[in-house]
């Protein structure tokens, strides 16, 4: 059971020190002095391990949750979350506040209170992990970008030429948020464009035939397997949203009355809320699927981890199942999928496509005005698509 603030603050003292768990090896752990700590377990080199992430209230539930997203990332890279914290510990007693590692603490702090979704975030905490050691204790107006070249090139010496292009941009915004508080007077990253090789463009993998697309079509609507897995490709196939958007939707975003789904703006890419309108069919799915769900619940919820959406692997796997390997189909892939048939269809405007998609464009009041300017199209091809699906259900 996931564990709130209030329950962590109306948590007894008692004699004997004792936990209470908030789940994937997270927990909160009370003494008989009265103090509540942040504790992860993990395993490490087949080693049962143990990582403080500090004190509640001071380290928040949101807080511990976030660093142990981060902890596990680490792990996943084959890196000790307990033996980096050690590394990094004395050398950020005691540093400056204009230090690379300080401002770099505030600008993260900056990007958490503006709604930056857990896995960005995490992302931008681990790239910046590879600099804090030859940067963290560093005045930031002394860095040089041969400070910084250093590190992008030893990222680089590894073949992760994708991860090095975003720990420049991600020092790069370090800096500038540096600049903005007044602390340095420019980005030396910005001189370090075109320094780094350059990472191959690579796209989803998504079926473009319509034959092969019918083909993907009557694999779904015959699947035997798990009913949620069936469902979840069924409406990727309806909607095409993004593979996170739909895992992580709720009831309380569909708007059965109006037939639309309105998703946040913390869970959409370009950080900015989107109204999907939902076909006839698929509306129907998601009224047998609705049962007795309260309007907070997932409506796709992991099977076996209470208060978790389904996991991002279910969809992949359940392609593989079907025959369709990683290298022809991907959930993400129906977004192409839906992108390439509509627009081949010559039946409608390629920015009302654009829109449905939730393709941003560059400025954002055309943005805004081009979405309501298309809503009534996109209604009539949202229905026309769902049709299309349904009539390759029958071979046609």
């Amino acid at each position: 059971m996931k564990l709130s603030s209030i329950q962590i603050e109306q948590l007894p003292v008692t004699g004997n020190a004792y936990k209470k768990s908030d789940g994937r090896g997270l927990y909160i752990f009370i003494t008989p002095a009265g103090s509540k700590v942040w504790r992860l377990n993990y395993r490490f080199e087949h080693r049962q391990k143990t990582l403080s992430l500090g004190p509640w209230p001071m380290v928040s539930l949101e807080q511990a949750r976030t660093a142990s997203l981060h902890a596990k990332k680490l792990l996943r890279f084959g890196q000790d979350p307990s033996r980096i914290a050690r590394e990094r510990k004395p050398y950020r007693k005691g540093r400056a506040a204009n230090s690379f590692d300080a401002v770099a603490d505030e600008f993260l702090t900056k990007r958490r209170i503006e709604g930056i979704a857990d896995s960005t975030l995490n992302k931008k905490i681990w790239l910046l992990d590879m600099a804090r050691e030859p940067l963290g204790a560093k005045p930031i107006h002394k860095i040089k970008p041969a400070d910084i070249l250093v590190i992008l090139k030893e990222v680089e010496a590894r073949g992760t030429y994708e991860t090095a292009k975003r720990l420049r941009t991600t020092i790069g915004e370090v800096f500038r948020y540096a600049v903005a508080t007044l602390r340095t007077e420019t980005d030396p990253t910005q001189v370090l464009r075109g320094a780094l090789i350059a990472p191959k463009v690579r796209h989803m993998p998504a079926i473009t035939n319509s034959l092969r697309f019918g083909q993907l079509i009557r694999a779904i609507w015959a699947y035997e397997g798990t009913a949620q897995s069936a469902n979840a490709l069924k409406l990727m196939t309806f909607l095409f949203p993004r593979p996170g958007e739909l895992r992580k939707a709720t009831w309380a975003e569909i708007d059965f009355p109006s037939a639309t789904w309105t998703i946040p703006a913390e869970r959409m890419k370009m950080r900015r809320q989107h109204k999907k309108p939902i076909p006839a069919q698929a509306l129907c799915l998601l009224r047998e699927l609705r049962g007795g769900a309260g309007p907070d619940d997932y409506i796709f919820p992991a099977l076996y981890k209470p208060g978790r959406p389904m996991s991002e692997n279910t969809m992949n796997l359940t392609l593989r199942r079907l025959g369709f390997q990683s290298d022809e189909m991907t959930p993400h892939g129906f977004r192409s999928t839906a992108s390439t048939l509509l627009n081949e269809s010559n039946l409608w405007n390629p920015d009302a496509i654009e829109a449905e998609l939730a393709h941003t464009d560059t400025k954002s009041v055309r943005a805004i005005y081009n979405r309501a300017r298309y809503w009534e199209e996109r209604l009539r091809m949202m229905d026309w698509w769902a049709d299309t699906v349904l009539r390759h259900t029958n071979g046609r």
